[in-house]
C-alpha cells in the first residue's frame, strides 16, 4: 500500500475541478491531518470521490462496492488508489478487517454510510437511514467519526459542469469528529442528526451565496 499512484492522480484531478468550479468549502480543519479517522459522507453522485479528493490534505482510502471492482481495469485503477471492496448484501469480515488494518496503521478511511448513491427525498438527510456498521468500526479501532456532507457535486454529471470558467458550484461541509469511545447505538444517531444538521447549514450557505471558498 502506497500513496503514489493516488497522489498523481491528485496533481491532475486537482487543476481540472479547481478551473470549473466555485467550492464553498466550511470546517475542513476538522478532519485530523494525522491518525486514524473514518470520514463519512452523504453520497449523491460519483462525483463525491474526486471532490473529496480535491479539499482532503490527506489520502482517502475509499470503501467502495464490489460490483465495480467486477470491471478489472477499474479493479486496477481502484486497487492502486488504495481504495478496496465492500460487499452490501452480507456480512463481510474481510473488508471490516481491512478497515480495523488500515485505521491500525492511522490511515483516513473515507465511507458512505448509505450504501449507495441517494440523492433527492432518497438522501439520509430526509430518511435518516444508513447501513449499521460506523459506530462499531469507531468503537473497535478508536477512529474518530467525521461527519461529512457534499452538495451540488452531480453538477459534473453534466458537460457545461467540466467547462473552464470556475461555474460549477458545488459544497462540503465536516462536522466535528465523534467520540469513538461512545456506544456504537448512540454514535450512529449522533452522525444522523449531525448529517442533517450540517445539511441545512451548507445549504444556507450555498443558497445565501456566502463562506470562504478554499482550493
Amino acid at each position: 500500500m502506497g500513496d503514489l499512484f493516488y497522489n498523481t492522480v491528485c496533481t491532475i484531478v486537482r487543476p481540472v475541478l479547481r478551473a470549473t468550479s466555485r467550492p464553498l468549502i466550511i470546517d475542513l480543519h476538522l478532519v485530523p491531518r494525522t491518525g486514524p479517522v473514518i470520514l463519512a459522507a452523504t453520497h449523491q453522485s460519483p462525483f463525491d470521490v474526486p471532490v473529496l479528493m480535491r479539499h482532503s490534505k490527506r489520502p482517502l482510502d475509499f470503501v467502495s462496492v464490489t460490483e465495480v471492482f467486477r470491471n478489472p481495469l477499474v479493479a486496477w485503477f481502484y486497487g492502486n488508489m488504495n481504495a478496496f471492496p465492500l460487499d452490501r448484501w452480507r456480512p463481510d469480515a474481510p473488508t471490516v478487517r481491512t478497515i480495523l488494518s488500515r485505521l491500525k496503521a492511522g490511515r483516513a478511511v473515507a465511507m458512505f454510510p448509505e450504501g449507495a448513491i441517494r440523492s433527492g427525498v432518497d438522501s439520509v438527510v430526509h430518511t435518516r437511514r444508513i447501513r449499521k456498521g460506523i459506530g462499531r468500526l469507531a468503537l473497535l479501532s478508536r477512529a474518530p467519526v467525521v461527519p461529512c456532507v457534499i452538495i451540488n457535486s452531480d453538477a459534473y454529471a453534466r458537460v457545461a459542469g467540466w467547462l473552464p470558467f470556475r461555474q460549477t458550484r458545488y459544497g462540503i461541509i465536516y462536522g466535528n469528529p465523534l467520540d469513538p469511545s461512545e456506544d456504537p447505538d448512540k454514535l450512529e444517531e449522533a452522525f444522523l442528526g449531525e448529517i442533517v444538521r450540517l445539511h441545512a447549514v451548507l445549504s444556507e450557505r450555498l443558497n445565501a451565496g456566502r463562506g470562504t471558498q478554499q482550493t
